[in-house]
């Protein structure tokens, strides 16, 4: 018999607590992650009130910076730790997969010089469009749009660039080429992109409309991804017949290995929150996992480099952590982590790679307080020992600490 009857896991894409002991084998625009700090950085530069996951105790995990994220309570009413990365990477796959297991030894490969000719007049020679060399690169996906949708609308080219992840990502406005011509292109993209010198996590369908100065980009985003090299805790799970949940970009990140219930992606975090209560509260889901990412932390304010903006999502979410409580059953457990950092106050546009938060309610605790620092696949190993099922490559549970 589980001890938690469902388990909820949510990450809070980027949302770092502090540099890893080995980030400055990392560097981001040139300059080291050792100097890193999202969650601190944000608290020092523009302030921070995030009371009710301050509750829980993230105020509480130890840091090694003087940089304090929120104080500390007296009286948690949850466990917290942080945990730390054993892969080499600091991308958003590689963060999920070993979340759920994985050690990845070898990191995706990354273009910040853009994509091999190679490559671009692949796609050109199937797709019968012309690719725009000026927009291979790392770039904001708004910004793009903005710099080269006109001139897609004039002659219909590709606009083809990169980001901090290894992904390549197609934009698309859907009035010059449809929806369904650039899944097929992106679809193309994806069988040439499985193996070094050119092996991406994802390839990514990025759909836009509207006129210049004024492009918007859809929901009809598409992400192909490659399928975890090895059974995650998910497979397990899964495969024992339990219900696994996916709420936004999560069935993605696993190219849906694992998966039997997906709440499809997210229009923003706040629509995440609104599917993953959903879910909580359907009848059908009444044993098993949920995993959701909000990823609009990442994806709006870290690369973006906007510290206000990266404050007031954290404290949207803050504010809709008791819709997500009171959603709970009395033998339900609520986990709340990260992937990976990314100061908005630090060099480039990257990922930084930090620590992630760990924090765990549950109402049938007895007890409070901090958990001994880990690694990212304990959370795996913990949902794994819960369940009944093996635990994957990696990780050690901490389910006893949780009384």
């Amino acid at each position: 018999m589980s001890k938690f009857n469902r388990m909820h896991l949510i990450v809070l894409d980027s949302v770092g607590i502090g540099a890893a002991p080995d980030a400055n084998n990392f560097v981001n625009a040139g300059v080291p992650d050792g100097a890193s700090d999202t969650l601190g950085h944000i608290s020092k530069t523009v302030g921070l009130n995030v009371p009710n996951m301050a509750k829980l105790g993230l105020g509480n995990i130890p840091r090694e910076q003087a940089l304090k994220t929120v104080p500390a309570e007296s009286n948690p009413t949850g466990y917290a730790t942080k945990l730390e990365e054993v892969s080499l990477g600091k991308d958003t796959m590689t963060g999920h997969w070993e979340i759920m297991g994985l050690n990845i030894t070898e990191p995706f490969d990354t273009f910040w010089n853009g994509f091999p000719e190679e490559i671009l007049t692949q796609i050109e020679e199937f797709s019968g469009r012309k690719v725009i060399r000026e927009a291979n690169k790392p770039y904001s996906g708004t910004a793009v749009i903005d710099d080269f949708g006109p001139r897609q609308m004039e002659t219909g080219e590709l606009i083809i660039y990169t980001s901090a992840d290894p992904v390549l990502q197609i934009a698309a406005h859907e009035d010059i080429i449809p929806v369904e011509e650039l899944y097929r292109i992106c679809e193309f993209a994806r069988s040439i992109t499985l193996e070094r010198p050119a092996l991406l996590g994802r390839i990514i369908a990025r759909p836009y409309v509207g006129e210049p100065g004024n492009f918007t980009r859809t929901s009809n985003r598409r992400d192909l991804a490659v399928s975890p090299f090895a059974p995650t805790v998910l497979d397990k799970l899964n495969e024992a017949g339990i219900d696994t949940y996916s709420v936004g970009k999560i069935s993605d990140i696993f190219n849906g290995e694992g998966i039997n219930h997906d709440m499809g992606h997210n229009k923003s975090n706040s629509h995440g929150v609104d599917n993953l209560i959903k879910a909580m509260t359907s009848e059908e889901f009444t044993h098993g996992f949920s995993f959701t990412n909000l990823v609009d932390f990442d994806a709006l304010y870290g690369h973006r480099r906007n510290p206000h903006g990266y404050r007031d999502c954290l404290h949207e979410f803050d504010e809709r952590l008791p819709e997500i409580i009171a959603a709970m059953k009395e033998d339900d457990l609520l986990m709340i982590t990260a992937d990976h950092g990314n100061d908005p106050t630090y060099a480039g546009t990257d990922h930084t790679r930090e620590y992630i938060p760990f924090l765990a309610y549950s109402p049938a605790f007895k007890g409070s307080g901090l958990i001994p620092v880990g690694h990212f696949a304990d959370i795996s190993a913990t949902i794994a020992d819960n369940f009944g099922v093996e635990k994957a490559m990696i990780g050690e549970s901490f389910l006893d600490k949780l009384v």
